[in-house]
């Protein structure tokens, strides 16, 4: 058990890390940026620490301004909550560097599922079963239009980094492929700085069913039910529902 944990985060996210810590007799550093001064998380926990001006950038999002609140108050972990350093293999990687603990997953697992080229690899690897597509990235060539085809129309062009519906976009024919292409790719390192797609057949209408996993880091794990995240504008989910109404316990035990 950690003696210590600085929550990088603020708001709603914070606080709940911060419940969580007093239930377990856990001590609690908040960090906070000029304009948080104030916050609630700031104000319940232990020790607070001001990592800087408003922009994320500036605060939520400077290394070197959280490993120096670590420094100073002698905290053994760092809980990232979501968004902000969440996701950044390099933060996990520069934490361990300095004798600290990511409360995460490791950052070899971050890099892996942060690729979705790599984490299809990974699932097919593992006898998962994925939807049909490209086998690695694809480019506006003749390459493209030959795995388009074999796969059949309509396909569904993704970007292989970032998420929440950016860099998406569906050919339903032929001649709707280069275009897709390319907006997708151009779209795709706007956003995330990485242009790199691949294709997949396109679901008209799936239900997208979600699972989170709990793991203890020593191979024992347990599920904490589903979400039904079918609801959706532009590819980015827009209500979530727990438990799935379409599931009936068959489907959710062998989900699970």
């Amino acid at each position: 058990m950690f003696d210590k944990i600085l929550i990088a985060n603020r708001g709603e996210i914070a606080l709940r890390i911060l419940r969580a810590c007093k239930e377990l007799g856990i001590a609690t550093v908040a960090v906070h940026s000029t304009a948080d001064a104030d916050a609630m998380h700031v104000r319940l926990a232990d020790e607070s620490v001001c990592i800087g001006p408003p922009p994320s950038k500036d605060s939520y999002l400077n290394v070197p301004a959280l490993l120096a609140a670590c420094e100073i108050t002698g905290a053994d972990a760092v809980h990232p909550g979501y968004g902000f350093l969440s996701e950044n293999a390099r933060f996990a990687e520069i934490l361990a560097d300095h004798n600290l603990h990511f409360i995460g997953p490791k950052a070899e697992h971050i890099r892996l599922m942060g690729d979705k080229i790599e984490a299809k690899k990974t699932a097919k690897k593992l006898g998962i079963p994925v939807v049909p597509g490209s086998e690695g990235g694809v480019g506006p060539d003749d390459d493209a239009m030959a795995i388009a085809q074999a796969i059949g129309f309509p396909v569904l062009v993704k970007a292989a980094s970032g998420g929440g519906g950016r860099g998406m976009k569906v050919a339903h024919t032929a001649d709707d492929l280069m275009l897709a292409l390319s907006t997708a790719a151009n779209e795709a390192k706007s956003a995330f700085g990485d242009a790199s797609v691949y294709l997949e057949k396109y679901l008209q209408k799936p239900r997208h069913i979600e699972i989170q996993v709990l793991g203890d880091g020593r191979g024992g794990a347990i599920h904490l039910g589903e979400r039904d995240c079918s609801l959706q504008r532009r590819h980015q989910k827009v209500w979530e529902e727990g438990p799935s109404p379409v599931l009936d316990a068959a489907a959710r035990a062998k989900i699970g």
